[in-house]
């Protein structure tokens, strides 16, 4: 299935909804609506949990990002449309790279889930490989990364009391509670052609430190959920997918992110998994991010590898409950079938470091 030039796909057969009934919607509920024909819906192919599409109107002014669970979904606490959309309009007054909310839609017989409506950040969002004559200078790279680690550490500077979000959280032991729950998770996910990562799951439990704070964290910090300006200096303008949001110790979201950051020197294996352009010249290296976030936010960084074991096992299980879902026919997204294999790479990752 094609890419268009704004990085959409035409929607999935197994993903597509009642695009009247949507305009209908939005006619009534979205501030500023004047009728008109009905969008156009297309989706973009990134995520692999909630679903987001594109919905325009024919100009770049009109164009709206819709957001709603999987089809079929059956947790509603794992595709909770209305935490999303409370999150994001606290934390935007305080965070601007958060988009606007502009509906939230409760009734599941408009389009057969509920979903939410947002403005769209404008600009470029990166995936594997970067588009030609993009980010070429290995000095410019260098500055959009560092404009990256000062977001991410920004972001975990701020008081979950003063944003209004300290309910997201569970308040201490949100180590142990991550370790025994990702744990669980991958137990519960196990096919017959993946490690058990018995050692690994072992060894994080033993060696869990207590966690260092209690501030807002993303839960998915990677180059596909960040919008950048390319023109010129290089900047971040948006920060999407909210959907894993919380409170909770900084150091696990950092550890998480950097599970995606794989650098050119890596083992061939683990180039295989690149699904951002980490491994372009001038990009930091994991210990460069790692030093650049500490100065900035303050935070003890040094039993660093906890961090690292735990972000390479949160991110296998992560694919193992996709690739779960892929085995027995609950998703037939082609860009899923590797992902066993995958898992077998991170589990064996995180192994080698313990």
């Amino acid at each position: 299935m094609s890419e268009g030039s704004d990085g959409t796909i035409r929607t999935r057969d197994e993903d597509a909804f009642d695009v009247g009934a949507l305009h209908a919607w939005i006619i009534e509920h979205v501030p500023g609506s004047t009728g008109g024909a009905p969008p156009t819906v297309r989706q973009f192919p990134g995520g692999a949990s909630n679903l987001t599409y594109l919905v325009s109107y024919g100009d770049a002014a009109g164009d709206l990002v819709l957001r709603r669970p999987p089809m079929g979904h059956k947790a509603a606490s794992a595709h909770d449309m209305g935490r999303e959309v409370t999150v994001q309009r606290r934390l935007r007054p305080h965070y601007g790279l958060v988009p606007d909310i502009l509906g939230y839609c409760t009734d599941p017989a408009v389009i057969g889930s509920e979903f939410y409506l947002m403005e769209r950040k404008r600009g470029t969002i990166l995936r594997r490989d970067v588009p030609a004559g993009v980010l070429r200078d290995p000095d410019l790279t260098r500055t959009l990364a560092h404009t990256v680690i000062d977001a991410q550490a920004d972001l975990h500077t701020l008081d979950p009391v003063v944003v209004g979000l300290d309910t997201l959280g569970r308040g201490p032991g949100y180590v142990g509670r991550q370790v025994s729950g990702w744990s669980r998770r991958y137990r519960d996910a196990m096919t017959d052609d993946v490690p058990t990562a018995d050692d690994v799951m072992r060894w994080l439990d033993a060696n869990q430190p207590a966690d260092v704070a209690q501030r807002l964290i993303h839960g998915d910090w990677r180059f596909d959920n960040l919008v950048l300006d390319l023109d010129g200096d290089a900047r971040l303008v948006g920060v999407l997918d909210w959907e894993m949001a919380t409170v909770g110790d900084p150091l696990m979201d950092l550890g998480a992110s950097l599970a995606y950051w794989v650098t050119a020197d890596d083992d061939p294996a683990f180039q295989l998994l690149r699904r951002q352009p980490t491994d372009l010249p001038g990009m930091p290296t994991r210990e460069e991010y790692v030093e650049r976030y500490a100065g900035r936010t303050g935070l003890p960084v040094e039993d660093w590898r906890f961090y690292e074991v735990f972000g390479l096992f949160r991110l296998a299980v992560i694919v193992q409950q996709i690739w779960f879902r892929f085995r027995r026919g609950e998703t037939t997204n082609p860009a899923f079938a590797g992902f066993g294999a995958g898992v077998n790479v991170l589990v064996d990752r995180a192994s080698s470091r313990i």
